[in-house]
């Protein structure tokens, strides 16, 4: 197994809180992948409840999942914000590819590794999904009875994007058949090169793309959110990588989900629609939906502007009275 290059200075994009606990650490999910972590929790105490926390989709543990991570362990719960396979400090090879069987998997790794850690409650365990990484908590909350509550922020179906393009822009036959195409010549291209082409991360320049391409913008591309092992904020991912979600659907089984779930969207995110239609699948009375007054959907990367648009003290609510 290769062993993984941690960086232990302070990289995040959020300043450190002297309030708790940081250190480095990691695990391997069942494919065999080493998976990289930031692990938090609160100065004092025994015997915490836990978090298990990931996404964007493209980003790292430095930047939005860390935040919540660090800010959950304030709040009195054990976490870990982690790096999926094939990206940023985790093991994978080829880079920067995606799957969303390995990033379930990916997910229960965590959930495995909360599970044997002396000073957590194993029976109080919860994970929070962030943009793409929502809609794959979902999905894991599909099939892991071990998590007493998810929470999916600003959620993305990342296959129904990938099929069907932005707001079910090209969701037809044709349209598809075309992506099939150009996504199996690149495949031959790269065979052919030994190399995979990047798609490219967010765009350098959205003076000419839609409103929501310039707030991937302000978030990936400057001061605010960039780090440099994000794919977003950098090369992107490989122009393959969409293979699997181009082929699979998620949240065939969310009516089963008996654990709590939390789905939290901005009132003006252009993504809302994900949310929104994710949580009319879901059953049972300890679902449910917060839409978040003025908040767009990188205003709940980390705040926005003023930091204040993320709700931590309902996401706490919620997971407290649920696990």
């Amino acid at each position: 197994m290769t062993k993984l290059n941690l960086t232990q200075e302070w990289d995040k994009v959020f300043p450190k809180n002297e309030n708790v606990n940081h250190k480095k650490v990691t695990f391997k999910n069942h494919f065999g992948i080493e998976l990289a972590a930031d692990m938090y929790w609160p100065k004092s105490g025994d015997n915490f409840p836990a978090i298990a926390v990931s996404g964007p989709f493209g980003a790292v543990k430095e930047q939005s999942s860390g935040l919540y991570a660090q800010e959950m362990a304030a709040r009195g719960f054990l976490t870990i914000a982690f790096d999926p396979s094939f990206t940023g400090e985790s093991g994978g090879e080829p880079r920067y590819m995606n799957s969303p069987d390995i990033n379930v998997e990916d997910f229960q790794a965590a959930v495995d590794y909360l599970s044997n850690l002396n000073n957590v409650d194993h029976d109080k365990i919860s994970i929070i999904g962030i943009c793409g990484w929502g809609g794959m908590a979902i999905q894991t909350a599909c099939i892991d009875t071990r998590i007493k509550a998810t929470v999916a922020v600003t959620m993305y179906d990342m296959s129904r994007v990938t099929g069907n393009g932005y707001f079910d822009s090209a969701d037809n036959e044709e349209a598809r058949y075309q992506a099939r195409v150009a996504i199996n010549n690149q495949r031959t291209l790269d065979f052919k090169n030994c190399n995979y082409k990047l798609g490219g991360g967010v765009v350098d320049d959205p003076t000419d793309f839609p409103w929501f391409v310039k707030q991937y913008y302000d978030y990936y591309k400057t001061p605010r959110g960039y780090h440099s092992r994000s794919l977003n904020s950098n090369g992107g991912w490989n122009v393959t990588a969409g293979t699997s979600l181009l082929n699979t659907r998620l949240f065939t089984y969310a009516s089963e989900i008996r654990n709590a779930v939390l789905v939290v969207h901005g009132e003006k995110a252009h993504s809302l629609y994900f949310g929104q239609d994710a949580f009319k699948l879901l059953k049972g009375d300890n679902k449910e939906f917060l839409l978040v007054k003025d908040a767009t959907h990188c205003d709940l990367y980390d705040g926005g502007i003023n930091h204040d648009k993320i709700p931590f003290e309902k996401i706490e609510e919620f997971i407290g009275k649920n696990i």
